[in-house]
């Protein structure tokens, strides 16, 4: 492809997985990196990265630079390029807000051009040890509608990394990604403090089952992350907020009337909703696949289980007792984090004799 040099900025979880999955699918890609001098050490040790940029500004030369730094490091990073680089390059971002940005770049001068830039996934853990080369495969990858006629050389770039891509209007953006990402990662912080401290006699969390615990995945995110991003779309969030407030009250009101017609209503309405969802689409959080498994009560059954996985070369993302019963046995949720996963490990399960649901 034309573009033939790449810089990216801050190594964690995204560039990280940027650089991984470019260099493993284009090794002639030049890719130059900024980060601590640990990270990039480990990145040229692995062959993902060709060069340890020692300040921001060496960054200028490249045709694309991705900016995978915090939101607001990340914002302040474009003030001081945007002077700086040569005609024609991109200077892109992966914020989870997107106004901001435009704004800031319509009063900065420079030869180069903005295209705003928000892959829509992501992992509980950060950091370049949890970056990984797939992260971005069939995954929606939002990118500005602003200069969308000179973004054919980032998006060729994107098509690399296995996503699909959806040019927004910002401000569109910051309203979508209010409803869908940050007012439900505000939620799932509130539903588990909403649940009272531990005393001498019980604990709540004792009694959550899966649906508190997939609802509230996202709750152990750090707030370090989270804190601009809040800052910077806050507008469009507190909006949120009232809409999911009003809800809750008339929710209330139809509980308290025992109306359970309009409570059918709701929850038919979220049903169908809930089913348009793409379900080949990963979103901020990569969704996992279940599959639950029967066993006897008899020693060793569980590691029969795992060591049958990987003697297959199955990875298993997690794992739970749901149910047991003395004498009889229980039922295991195991989670895989691709379909084709969950179905090799049904298939191969079944035939050693257990009964295996999805």
């Amino acid at each position: 492809m034309s573009t033939s040099k790449i810089s990216i900025i801050g190594l964690g979880l995204i560039g990280g997985s940027i650089a991984k999955s470019l260099k493993n699918n284009d090794p002639a890609l030049n890719i130059s990196a900024y980060d601590i001098k640990e990270v990039i050490t480990s990145a040229k040790n692995l062959n993902i990265i060709d060069e340890g940029l020692q300040n921001l500004k060496d960054s200028k030369s490249a045709d694309i630079i991705f900016l995978c730094l915090p939101t607001d490091l990340s914002l302040k990073a474009l003030t001081e390029l945007a002077p700086l680089v040569k005609e024609n390059t991109i200077i892109t971002d992966v914020a989870g807000v997107k106004g901001v940005f435009e704004k800031k770049w319509k009063k900065l001068k420079s030869k180069g051009t903005y295209i705003g830039g928000h892959p829509m996934t992501g992992k509980e853990q950060g950091g370049f040890a949890n970056s990984d080369p797939l992260l971005f495969e069939n995954s929606t990858y939002i990118l500005s509608d602003t200069y969308k006629d000179d973004s054919q050389p980032l998006v060729e770039l994107l098509k690399i990394l296995g996503a699909r891509i959806k040019f927004l209007n910002p401000k569109l953006h910051d309203k979508i990604v209010a409803r869908v990402s940050h007012l439900p990662q505000l939620l799932a912080v509130n539903l588990v403090n909403s649940l009272p401290d531990q005393t001498k006699d019980i604990n709540y969390l004792d009694f959550a089952a899966g649906g508190f615990r997939d609802m509230t995945r996202i709750a152990s995110s750090n707030f370090d992350i989270w804190q601009p991003v809040i800052d910077l779309n806050k507008e469009n969030i507190i909006s949120s907020i009232k809409v999911i407030q009003k809800e809750l009250t008339g929710l209330e009101k139809f509980i308290r009337k025992e109306d359970w017609t309009r409570l059918e209503t709701l929850f038919e309405n979220a049903r169908l909703k809930r089913n348009e969802i793409p379900k080949n689409n990963k979103g901020f959080i990569n969704p996992l696949y279940d599959i639950y498994v029967f066993v006897n009560d008899q020693p060793g059954v569980l590691s029969k289980l795992t060591t049958l996985l990987f003697n297959d070369g199955i990875n298993i993302k997690d794992i739970e007792l749901l149910k047991i019963r003395e004498g009889t046995g229980g039922t295991f949720r195991i989670s895989f984090d691709s379909e084709i996963s969950s179905k090799k490990a049904q298939s191969l399960i079944e035939k050693s004799g257990f009964s295996v649901k999805n």
